[in-house]
């Protein structure tokens, strides 16, 4: 015979396993480019490469050095949903004007959303997915040298 620790373990164990992952959430928010950009984490962390939605005007490209992408997540627990997806959108951002730097380059222009594959082309919003514990950013832009 099973001892009730055992017994209540098993029990344990099984409605673990047996959880389905449908419950998890996983909200889309497109957002405000400004506001992130224009924030006070925004205006402490990002750094002075120049970056341009797709669609959003820019001075002419001497150099293309390539398409990036920067794939960014942060904790989303306890924070709002545009709070988290705004960090996370943030350290796209950053991430890749660290890559522009590197190259050389000197912008980073025709940036897009392209968040679980729920692509997202504006010159003014971002697409997040935000969980209840997780927000995520994906971005993609060419690194470019400007004239």
């Amino acid at each position: 015979m099973l001892k009730p620790v055992r017994i209540a373990f098993l029990i344990g164990l099984c409605a673990l396993l047996s959880a389905s992952p449908a419950g998890a959430r996983s909200t889309f928010h497109d957002l405000s480019v400004e506001s992130a950009r224009d924030s006070e984490t925004g205006k402490a962390k990002l750094q002075k490469v120049p970056f341009y939605m797709a669609g959003q005007k820019h001075p002419a490209v001497a150099k293309d050095l390539g398409i990036f992408t920067a794939n960014r997540r942060t904790n989303a627990f306890g924070k709002s949903d545009e709070a988290a997806c705004q960090i996370a959108f943030l350290s796209a951002v950053i991430a890749l004007q660290s890559r522009a730097q590197k190259m050389g380059g000197t912008a980073i222009v025709d940036i897009k959303s392209i968040t679980k594959h729920n692509d997202l082309t504006s010159a003014s919003e971002y697409r997040c997915a935000a969980g209840d514990v997780v927000a995520n950013v994906v971005l993609s832009g060419r690194v470019v040298k400007l004239k």
